[in-house]
């Protein structure tokens, strides 16, 4: 398997890479950071210096674990309080209300990094199957080659009935991942004094998000009409990886993937044979992953998706690629429910997870019975907020017809105007894979009176500084020439902490900007006479 393009991290042998569920945590491949640190989820995040952060965890380590509150955003695991529910229902307690800032140190009611870690790996009640589900799955793939879509969508709609009732995660695109990290930053500024903390900006050439379009290929038909989506999407400018289901689905014939590639696009795997099964046995799931890891050399493929997202991300450690793409930021609607909470890629071992942010197609044409991008746009929206990773996957077998491909076809549109707007960086899975390896070796170091961005590819990262104002964080991008967006330009968001600061989020078009010395910054603004609230 090529990874010629992650030099910096490169892939490890499947005896190296291993995974234990007990024991791994979710440190950035090849990072200096201690494992019991409580900032290491933050100096993860924003590769800022670690001497801006100073937490300790209050009372009982070990104390009550559950469900609780930090904020408005909804957490799990251990936490210094009185018994703490099995379920994210009611009314949760919440714990920042035992969060103290003092002598330059904050002190926190649980451990961050536990917090942070049990999202990002769905450690949580009531994501896995149950098993009087696993029985119902079996025998729902094995009738389903004798149903037919209209059968099959009835099913999946009973499945997905009162999804709407969930409130965790949160629908339609869950950052509490970075809401924790923002809030605990505001918090440490607050105790240190800082009035800004620098940090290596998210993406290359400071812009504001990125987009990642991916296709499924599930059938026969759907691999015949990868043709004319290529022609589709080189019509509005759009890359995109292919993922192949190599074995049972349809041959594979290398001039497919040759035309892929030879397109600009790439090519990653898709399962074993798309039958569901793959993490119903650990034995059976060693066996397939030796075979997905040997079509992965055999296509020169570097990244991985499981069939319909099923997943068991402590099982990783068998499958030998650089990054996986099956984990959804929310997935309410689809047949394992759960979610990983975060809009950012994140590391489980050395395996970079490219979370699933947006809906699926199938899932909007044929669950949501919508014929529209407008929930598209509005989770783009809620991503590019957050400066996140706005990932689609858009099956070529679901948009062979003239109104689910109109559908596609708006979408692409909505994004080449993205581009051109230089509101995004439009990047293969590959590119995202080796940008977000980079920036986990990059470091903050003093330079003189200010700082700058040390480690390989350091000349395509941009210093950003995390500004306190009046007790809010605002991004701001150290030099706005370098980026291809600059301030002005929504590059810099600030962060949400209405928690802390009891202000209601504003929508976007009540956010305006706001001059402090001298600097252009992105605030939460008011269409009030009195102008924003900087």
């Amino acid at each position: 398997m090529s990874t010629a393009l992650v030099p910096t991290c490169p892939v490890p042998s499947q005896a190296e890479s291993r995974l234990d569920a007990e024991t791994t945590l979710f440190s950035e491949a090849g990072a200096a950071v201690s494992p019991d640190m409580l900032s290491r989820v933050l100096v993860e995040h924003y590769r800022c210096p670690s001497e801006f952060l100073k937490f300790v965890q209050s009372g009982d380590e070990a104390g009550a674990v559950g469900y609780f509150r930090f904020g408005p955003n909804i957490c799990y695991g251990h936490a210094n309080s009185g018994t703490l529910p099995s379920e994210a229902k009611g009314l949760l307690e919440d714990v920042s209300l035992e969060t103290v800032v003092a002598e330059g140190t904050v002190a926190l009611p649980f451990d961050p990094n536990e917090i942070v870690d049990n999202l990002r790996l769905e450690r949580y009640p009531h994501r896995r199957l149950s098993r009087c589900e696993n029985i119902l799955k079996k025998a729902y793939y094995s009738l389903r080659p004798f149903t037919n879509q209209s059968v099959r969508k009835q099913i999946q709609k009973f499945r997905a009935r009162n999804w709407q009732n969930l409130a965790f995660p949160r629908w339609p695109v869950d950052t509490t991942v970075e809401d924790i990290c923002e809030s605990l930053l505001s918090l440490a500024m607050q105790a240190s004094g800082a009035e800004r903390v620098p940090f290596v900006w998210f993406w290359p050439h400071g812009i504001r998000g990125c987009v990642m379009m991916t296709h499924d290929v599930e059938s026969a038909a759907g691999k015949d009409f990868c043709a004319e989506l290529l022609d589709i999407n080189d019509s509005f400018g759009i890359k995109a990886s292919f993922q192949i289901v190599p074995e049972e689905r349809y041959e594979v014939p290398s001039t497919l993937l040759e035309a892929i590639r030879g397109r600009g696009g790439e090519v990653g795997i898709q399962d074993l044979n798309h039958d569901g099964r793959l993490f119903d046995d650990r034995g059976e799931f060693r066996r397939r992953a030796a075979l997905i890891n040997r079509y992965g050399q055999e296509y020169a493929a570097q990244g991985f998706r499981a069939a319909i997202l099923y997943r068991k991300p402590e099982w990783y450690g068998d499958l030998e690629f650089s990054y996986d793409m099956s984990i959804p930021n929310v997935a309410h609607l689809d047949p394992q429910r759960g979610g990983c909470c975060t809009v950012m890629p994140y590391f489980i071992g050395k395996v970079l997870e490219l979370p699933v942010t947006t809906v699926q197609d199938y899932t909007l044409f044929h669950l949501l019975n919508e014929r529209s991008i407008a929930l598209w746009e509005t989770q783009v929206g809620l991503i590019l907020e957050k400066n996140g990773l706005a990932s689609f996957i858009v099956h070529p077998d679901y948009v062979r017809d003239r109104d689910t491909r109109t559908v596609y076809e708006d979408l692409l549109a909505y994004l080449r105007d993205l581009r051109e707007k230089a509101a995004a960086w439009f990047a293969l899975p590959r590119e995202v894979d080796a940008w977000w390896r980079a920036r986990s070796q990059m470091s903050i170091v003093r330079h003189g009176n200010s700082w700058r961005i040390e480690g390989p590819g350091a000349d395509r990262a941009v210093l950003a500084f995390a500004n306190n104002i009046k007790g809010k964080v605002v991004y701001e991008l150290a030099d706005e020439k370098r980026g291809a967006v600059s301030a002005s330009k929504n590059a810099a968001l600030s962060s949400s902490n209405d928690f802390l600061q009891n202000v209601v989020r504003p929508s976007n078009d009540e956010k305006q900007y706001c001059h402090h010395r001298g600097r252009t910054l992105w605030s939460l603004g008011s269409r009030s006479p009195q102008g924003p609230r900087c």
